[in-house]
């Protein structure tokens, strides 16, 4: 073990110089996942704050250095882990979205896991007893929606008011290409939207952390000692093709790429394909008229009782729609929305509760069903985006 992390120490270094891509302004980059040097790969910048200290990490089955687990590569460097701490989906990620899930122990190393999801976000007090330092290492998606910067704030929060370090170890961001959607208004705020932002924020996990400290979005942010363990040979230019799936219901690049827009469906009538082999890649309704493709979703793993179960659904398939990413635009596609609303008859029904709280307003309900036009719903956010980009562009690490 300790061999192989010299060497991942000696590509680093090696690759500094050699493997720093000059990527085009007009065109997005497909990039395999090895080609990134993440901070957790970078063992050595992070491992001397962590000896002889009580570390508790926070991570899950993402939280890897090439093929093996963070924790289990620390704890073969004698770091003493006394807590893990996991996120929604749970530590090895195969959870429901949404589902409860309890505390355990992690079979491997008898490490206990304490849970930061339902109404347990944020560590307590209790929690964090006796802890010097705490480790961050999720790979995010860069969606507001996507809870793994929910936890981060918690997680923040927790630090600042117990004094307590953190480190956090950045990773690509699959969707950090681009900024786009409402920007989240306060009374919408929920554990699917903390921040002003828009759906996608364009930023990794470290610079959203830093955004976040230093824009006062947490209490007693001056107390909070911050450090980022900066990636290598990353851009905001390019499409990462991460190595593993972030959660049960996105199990590749395509479902990564397609979740921005795809995730609105959430709050609607609408299956987006959880209980197939393609979820956000797909979209339907039993009683959707108009469509190419038919799907029946069913219990498995991630979904054990998806929207419809066992029901045939008839709709489309986007797959080859994100295989085009090169000639997409930089944006959210609200067409598939649009669309499907007016196909379903303009359904009082269409929406649930939930989706306000994905879109972080009531305002782009209320202009679809007003039958107002792509290009005029995203008109109406480019102030708010714009003030944003400035915010935004204070943080950023990388081009």
């Amino acid at each position: 073990m300790i061999s192989r992390l010299i060497k991942i120490h000696l590509v680093i270094l090696l690759s500094i110089n050699l493997i720093n891509h000059t990527y085009g302004q007009d065109s997005l980059y497909l990039v395999d996942y090895n080609e990134i040097i993440t901070g957790a790969d970078q063992i050595f910048k992070y491992t001397p704050q962590l000896k002889n200290k009580k570390v508790a990490v926070v991570a899950n089955h993402s939280s890897l250095i090439g093929k093996t687990h963070l924790v289990d590569t620390l704890t073969s460097l004698n770091i003493n882990i006394k807590k893990i701490f996991c996120p929604e989906h749970g530590f090895r990620g195969t959870e429901d979205a949404g589902k409860l899930i309890s505390n355990d122990v992690d079979l491997e190393t008898g490490i206990p896991i304490i849970s930061l999801y339902g109404s347990h976000k944020k560590p307590t007090i209790d929690d964090l007893k006796g802890i010097d330092i705490i480790l961050f290492d999720l790979q995010d998606v860069g969606t507001r929606f996507y809870t793994y910067i929910s936890t981060l704030t918690y997680i923040m929060e927790s630090c600042a008011e117990n004094r307590i370090p953190l480190i956090v170890l950045d990773r690509p961001n699959p969707n950090g290409y681009y900024v786009d959607g409402p920007v989240l208004q306060k009374e919408f705020e929920s554990f699917v939207g903390l921040h002003p932002v828009p759906v996608v924020y364009g930023m990794t996990i470290g610079e959203y952390s830093t955004m976040v400290k230093n824009e006062n979005w947490i209490e007693s942010e001056d107390a909070l000692q911050l450090e980022i363990i900066e990636l290598l040979n990353y851009s905001h230019n390019m499409i990462v093709k991460l190595n593993t799936k972030p959660s049960p219901n996105l199990p590749n690049w395509e479902s990564i790429y397609l979740y921005p827009s795809m995730c609105f469906f959430e709050g609607t009538i609408m299956s987006v394909g959880r209980g197939t082999n393609t979820p956000f890649q797909i979209y339907g309704h039993p009683e959707f008229k108009i469509g190419d493709y038919t799907f029946i979703p069913q219990s498995n793993i991630g979904a054990s009782n998806p929207k419809y179960n066992g029901v045939l659904c008839n709709g489309f398939n986007l797959t080859e729609y994100a295989h085009n990413y090169n000639s997409n635009p930089r944006s959210l596609n609200l067409s598939w929305l649009i669309n499907s609303y007016v196909a379903m008859g303009s359904n009082n029904e269409y929406f649930n509760g939930y989706f306000n709280k994905l879109a972080g307003t009531e305002e782009l309900k209320e202009q679809i069903i007003e039958g107002k036009s792509e290009d005029e719903i995203k008109k109406s956010w480019q102030g708010d985006i714009d003030e944003f980009l400035d915010i935004r562009a204070k943080y950023l690490i990388y081009d």
